[in-house]
């Protein structure tokens, strides 16, 4: 039998898993209709097997109709949660504060999934959401793509006919530093807060990218830019090799990932019809010199971690102008006025040779502001797999542009070491994905 024993006014409390307690007035339970019910419920009782099954039903759904189950004890209940329900779902049905749903928790959750799902307006928003997301990706790597061809075409323009690398590198930082000047003057980018301890900090990776960028623009200068590039891919290698020197542990898979690269850049060096030592070598130092970069950059900036990729991008355009120029202008600053009247006379026209040189130190810091920007926005695996592909485009691009003699095994060897600097990308990006959803279990 089922008694229910009410008495005028007396609270009647329901016990939860979570030990919270939801109180209702007994005075609500005293509606005839409602006493009504209980008598026939009770008189079920007596009845066969089948019509306690309906008993069961209509009891259960006399507790859902306050809150919970009559009759479940706090164990049986947390095994209801366990089983079936997520805290979060638990937490959305139970919003008002006064503890006492009107109607079952799980109706109202179905009801507004079925209504979010069924309703056009949330059909069209889930599927614009994934549009729109497609659309910004494809206009940051155009973007990024895009910027980085115009520099390499401008960039190897200007070197063919004023060979002077460290002036060209001074110029494009000494861009790259006034256009932050003026985002940070316009207020259109917030201006990072200034010290001492955060200047002493750039000194390290401002002097390694000044080594890395001077050493590329050597490389450009003496080999075709698609070499270079490819040289260039091998930088996962001394990453790996100078991170284990201090002490970074890697798995077996990423120094097998690394194999290809150095098997494919060998052979594209073996090659090429342009090779140069000074091209080759300036590559390979611009590989250490972004390396040690990225591994200073780590270690002391990080208690500067407020300040976003773009600033930290822009103060060490600055830093890096100020180590340069007085080495450029020691090493090369006696043939700059020769050099400039014999690439006048070559291109025929001051002008042009003006728009080359301030191409390609506009879309030198573009192409590294949209970089910094599609970090912000995409993965570390999604933006490694686009820098890899950034380079087939680049390669490409400019073995088209000028016209660079290509023979077999030299697009065998670059095809080899991209692809294996894709295989590290993927490989690395996995080991780096299992620490942290192991922090988040």
């Amino acid at each position: 039998m089922l008694a229910l024993n009410l008495t005028q006014l007396s609270p009647v409390t329901f016990s939860k898993s979570t030990n919270h307690r939801y109180s209702i007035n007994a005075s609500s339970l005293l509606s005839p209709n409602l006493i009504r019910r209980t008598h026939n419920q009770t008189a079920l009782f007596n009845k066969p097997s089948t019509p306690i099954v309906a008993l069961t039903t209509k009891v259960s759904n006399f507790g859902q109709i306050h809150g919970y189950p009559v009759g479940c004890s706090s164990r049986s209940t947390s095994q209801i949660h366990d089983s079936g329900f997520r805290r979060n779902h638990f937490d959305r049905i139970h919003e008002n504060h006064s503890g006492f749903c009107s109607k079952s928790g799980s109706f109202i959750t179905k009801a507004a999934a079925s209504e979010s799902e069924s309703s056009p307006e949330g059909d069209a928003s889930a599927v614009s959401k994934p549009k729109s997301k497609t659309l910004q990706l494809a206009l940051i790597f155009g973007l990024w793509y895009f910027q980085n061809i115009v520099f390499n075409i401008y960039n190897k323009k200007a070197l063919n006919v004023f060979p002077f690398p460290w002036f060209l590198a001074s110029f494009q930082l000494f861009v790259g530093s006034i256009w932050m000047l003026i985002l940070w003057s316009l207020k259109l980018q917030p201006c990072p807060k200034i010290s001492k301890p955060f200047i002493i900090a750039l000194l390290g990776p401002a002097l390694f990218h000044t080594i890395g960028h001077i050493s590329a623009c050597v490389s450009f200068s003496k080999v075709a830019v698609s070499f270079t590039h490819v040289i260039k891919s091998s930088e996962p290698v001394f990453s790996v090799i100078f991170s284990s020197f201090l002490g970074d542990t890697y798995p077996l898979k990423v120094w097998l990932s690394i194999l290809p690269i150095v098997l494919g850049c060998s052979l594209a060096a073996i090659t090429e019809v342009s090779f140069n030592f000074y091209g080759l070598w300036g590559a390979l130092i611009s590989n250490v010199g972004f390396v040690l970069r990225n591994i200073y950059s780590k270690r002391s900036l990080q208690n500067f971690r407020e300040v976003d990729g773009l600033n930290l991008y822009g103060w060490i355009s600055i830093i890096s102008l100020l180590y340069l120029f007085p080495v450029a202008v020691v090493i090369e600053g006696s043939q700059w006025i020769q050099g400039y009247h014999k690439a006048v006379e070559a291109v025929g026209k001051s002008s042009t040779f003006y728009i080359w040189v301030l191409l390609s130190g506009v879309f030198y810091h573009l192409y590294n502001q949209s970089s910094y920007q599609a970090l912000d926005e995409i993965s570390p695996l999604t933006f490694s797999v686009g820098n890899t592909m950034k380079r087939v485009v680049v390669i490409i691009s400019t073995v088209l542009v000028f016209r660079n003699p290509v023979r077999p095994l030299n697009a065998l060897g670059s095809a080899i070491a991209i692809f294996g600097t894709f295989l590290y990308s993927q490989v690395t990006a996995k080991k780096a994905k299992k620490p942290e959803s192991e922090k988040q279990n």
